[in-house]
Parts: C-alpha cells; structure tokens; sequence
C-alpha cells in the first residue's frame, strides 16, 4: 500500500495506479508525490531542525526555498510547534517529535497518509490533537488516512476499521462518523484505522 514493494500475486491500486505496472523510479516517484508516512519511532533526521526535516519531502519536487520555509513553517503552526522550529530532534520530546513526524507527513498534502502506530509514543492529550488535526486534514484536504495501530481506543475514533490476524482479514466494522476529536476520555468514532481506510482524495480509489 505505501509503493515500497510490489504485490507477489494479485493487484494493488494505489490512488489508482497498479504498483505492478511501475518501475522502481516510479514507484519512488509515487511515493513522494502521493503518499506520506508516519513512523513510530519518527524517523527524524538528527542533525537536521524541525522546520528543515517538515521541508525534506519538499525538495525532490524542486520546490523553491522560500515556499518549502512557508509551507513547512504553517505545518508546524498546525501542530503547535511554531515555537519550536529551529530545535532538533534531540532538544525535543517524544511527543513533539510525534507532531514534528506528523507535520512532514502532510506538508506536501499527499492523497494518501500511512500511520505505523502514529500515536503510540503520544500522551492521551497529545494523541487528541494529532487525530484532530487528521479529521481536518480528512475533511479539508480529502487525504485518506490509513492507521495501523494495536489502540482500540484509536481505531474506535475512525470511520472504519479491518482486523487483521495472521495476515488474514479477519472482520471490518463501519463506524459512525464525528466532527472532532475532543476529549482524550471519550475519543469516540472517526477516519480509518488498519487497519483503517478514509475519504479517498477526488474521489480516488486507494484498495
């Protein structure tokens, strides 16, 4: 699904496009233009600052200095780091790191965001505002979010939700849908979890 190999049998459509059908340049091509990624464990660049790691998925599509600065610095807005742009990744926390991880994932506003347990290194409060700032990525942007997570908590907030045992699926629920996440205590219904497909992007088909 994240274009970083291709199906043994079968098709996969990523934004519509069959990952079989591409060659390594294109499936890297695809990757950057297409999809962003959330790791767990960040991923960040050490020697880098926030403001310049959120500017990396920017600099392969040849976009200015200037407007990678202005994009990468209104991602971090969004995600409550404004203050922190110039800090590393080792003069900031676990969870800032998170939101850091977060902002680049969604700078370039791809069709489609992989969270590999995005929330899982995050406070209850902090992981309210990282899946509210999702629902208004979803809702604003049309990314689709796909959120493998262990969380129920987590995957109860999303529109729907596909268990998977032994690398089988094992049932899908469809959840009700809200506005927002607010309280930490009561995350209740909304986008997709992994699992968890979203909205696709212009009405995109992302199997």
């Amino acid at each position: 699904m994240g274009a970083l190999d291709k199906p043994t049998s079968g098709h996969a459509f990523v934004v519509g496009i069959d990952l079989r059908k591409l060659t390594e340049d294109q499936l890297a091509l695809l990757r950057n233009r297409k999809i962003g990624f959330i790791y767990q464990s960040f991923n960040l660049i050490q020697r880098l600052t926030a403001i310049e790691n959120v500017e990396m998925p920017l600099i392969p599509r040849g976009v200015s200095a200037n407007v990678r600065h202005n994009k990468a610095l209104k991602m971090l807005r969004a995600v409550g780091l404004e203050r922190k742009t110039n800090k590393r990744p080792t003069e900031l926390s676990g969870g800032k790191q998170q939101r850091v991880a977060v902002a680049r994932a969604l700078v370039a506003e791809p069709s489609l965001v992989i969270g590999d347990e995005p929330t899982g290194n995050l406070d209850s409060n902090t992981t309210a505002e990282i899946l509210n700032l999702v629902v208004q990525m979803n809702k604003s942007k049309g990314i689709t979010f796909v959120l493998v997570t262990h969380n129920q908590e987590v995957a109860q907030l999303t529109h729907r939700i596909i268990n998977i045992k032994d690398g089988l699926l094992e049932k899908e629920e469809i959840l009700h849908k809200l506005d927002a996440f607010t309280e930490p205590a009561k995350m209740a219904p909304n986008i997709l979890a992994l699992p968890v497909f979203a909205q696709a992007r212009n009405h995109e088909r992302t199997q």
